[in-house]
């Protein structure tokens, strides 16, 4: 099942599953693609029964998608380092000493998440080194605690893509940690829908590609993942509850843009496109914006 939160004519966020035949709309027996994944098989099952008897209501070319969790519960978890090839153009550039032995995790805030279609917005006054990292990102599904790796598979709920677009400046000012460099507005775009698990028989058997103008940057297999879905989850959730509808970014593979000659960080005007085999597309134009302009919350909770 390809999950989605979408918009049609009255701009309201909407949930639904998208069918060969175009999108099915899951309201009003589900709030959001959220409600779905926390509700686990039982609301898994009742989606695919609103499937079942109700015909399409909308063409997915007539409607915008929105990213498939557009307001998660909290912070997105990622992984640094997580494909080797990627590490060692991070340590000829001096960025990495030795390959970790576990896996290296940052969280970004939910204000970075966008939609699969939607514009980065790149303020050159906060940075000049705006960059792209491709990624296949991992929906959990049941919560769960210090999980075993060999139970770890249980409690994904499925996937999509993510581009986790850093200003690499920022990344390296404050104190060697990552979070601020990897948290602007609306650089993370996210979807374009969310596959569920067993639509992808092995996560660990695809192709990972990213082109910017048209020109391909990054590819991969995410077979060369250094730590691999189950020991992530193992690790991440060591002590720590992850809960259902949690999204882990599970790191890039090389050919970003700084470790080039000479680095090639985005620019208004630049088009990046994020594709997995069998998970979906995510392509989204590099706009200019006033992101370092104050501006007060509207309400509480939103940018």
């Amino acid at each position: 099942m390809r999950l989605v939160t979408f918009q049609a004519g009255d701009g309201r966020p909407r949930p639904g599953v998208l069918t060969d035949d175009g999108i099915v709309d899951l309201a009003p027996e589900f709030a959001s693609v959220l409600e779905v994944v926390v509700g686990g098989q039982e609301a898994l099952e009742r989606a695919r029964q609103v499937v079942s008897r109700r015909r399409p209501a909308h063409d997915l070319a007539s409607v915008r998608l929105m990213a498939p969790i557009p307001q998660p519960r909290r912070c997105l978890f990622a992984v640094g380092w997580n494909y080797l090839a990627h590490f060692e153009e991070s340590r000829s550039q001096g960025k990495a000493q030795e390959l970790p032995e576990h896996p290296t995790f940052f969280t970004k805030p939910t204000t970075v998440v966008t939609g699969p279609y939607d514009d980065i917005p790149v303020d050159e006054e906060l940075s000049q080194q705006w960059d792209y990292e491709g990624e296949l990102a991992v929906v959990i599904g049941p919560g769960g605690r210090s999980i075993p790796p060999e139970r770890a598979m249980e409690h994904v709920f499925g996937y999509m893509l993510g581009n986790d677009v850093s200003t690499r400046d920022l990344q390296r000012r404050h104190g060697g940690q990552w979070l601020k460099g990897k948290a602007m507005d609306g650089s993370c775009p996210l979807g374009p829908w969310l596959v569920t698990a067993d639509e992808v028989p092995d996560p660990h058997d695809l192709w990972l590609r990213c082109w910017v103008n048209g020109e391909l940057r990054q590819e991969a297999s995410t077979r060369q993942m250094v730590f691999r879905v189950p020991r992530i989850i193992a690790e991440l959730s060591w002590g720590m509850t992850l809960l259902p509808g949690d999204i882990v970014l599970t790191g890039t593979p090389e050919g970003v843009g700084y470790a080039r000659t000479p680095p090639a960080f985005l620019r208004p005007g630049d088009e990046v496109v994020v594709r997995i085999e069998g998970i979906g597309e995510l392509r989204n134009r590099v706009v200019a914006a006033s992101l370092a302009r104050y501006q007060p919350c509207r309400t509480e909770g939103s940018p």
